[in-house]
C-alpha cells in the first residue's frame, strides 16, 4: 500500500450529529516529566481538531486560502479548563464543534475526552482574517458551520 494515498478515520476523524470527533494516541513526545500530557500538548491536539474540522466541511485550509485570496484563521482567544490528566498510550477523542459564528469570527466549543469522560474542555474563538484585516466569514464555510437547531422537544 502507498503510504501516500493513507487516508480515513485515523487521519480525519468523523462528523456525528454536528460534532467532530478525532482520535489521537498520546506519545512520549506530549508528556512532561511526571508522566501525564504536558499542558501545551492539548493545544496541538486541538488545532488539529479545529483543522479536520474544518477540512470535513469545507476542505482543505491550504485549497481555501488559495481560493480566497489569502484567507487564514487567526486564534483570537481561547480559554481551557484542565479537569484531569491523560497519560502516554492513552487515546483521547478530540471532540470540536461550532457553538456560534459572527461576521468574522466563529466560536468553537473543544473537549479532549478519554473513555468519554472530559479531561480538558475549552471554548476557542477563530477569526477570519485576510492580509490583516478581518474578513466576513465565506458563506460556503458559515453554511457548513450553522449549529445545528436543537428543538425544544429534545432539550432537556
Amino acid at each position: 500500500m502507498d503510504a501516500t494515498n493513507v487516508t480515513g478515520p485515523n487521519l480525519d476523524g468523523r462528523l456525528s450529529e454536528g460534532r467532530h470527533h478525532l482520535p489521537i494516541r498520546v506519545y512520549y513526545e506530549d508528556t512532561d516529566f511526571s508522566g501525564f500530557v504536558y499542558h501545551a500538548s492539548y493545544l496541538r491536539f486541538m488545532e488539529r481538531g479545529r483543522t479536520e474540522l474544518l477540512r470535513a466541511l469545507a476542505g482543505d485550509q491550504s485549497e481555501m486560502h488559495r481560493e480566497a485570496d489569502g484567507l487564514v484563521f487567526v486564534v483570537r482567544r481561547m480559554t481551557l479548563d484542565f479537569l484531569k490528566p491523560a497519560r502516554m498510550d492513552d487515546v483521547l477523542d478530540v471532540v470540536t464543534w461550532s457553538s456560534e459564528l459572527r461576521g468574522a469570527s466563529m466560536r468553537l466549543a473543544q473537549e479532549v475526552r478519554r473513555d468519554g469522560e472530559t479531561l480538558v474542555a475549552a471554548e476557542v474563538v477563530v477569526a477570519c482574517v485576510r492580509e490583516g484585516r478581518a474578513i466576513r466569514l465565506p458563506e460556503g464555510l458559515r453554511r457548513a458551520l450553522t449549529p445545528p437547531q436543537r428543538s425544544m422537544a429534545t432539550d432537556p
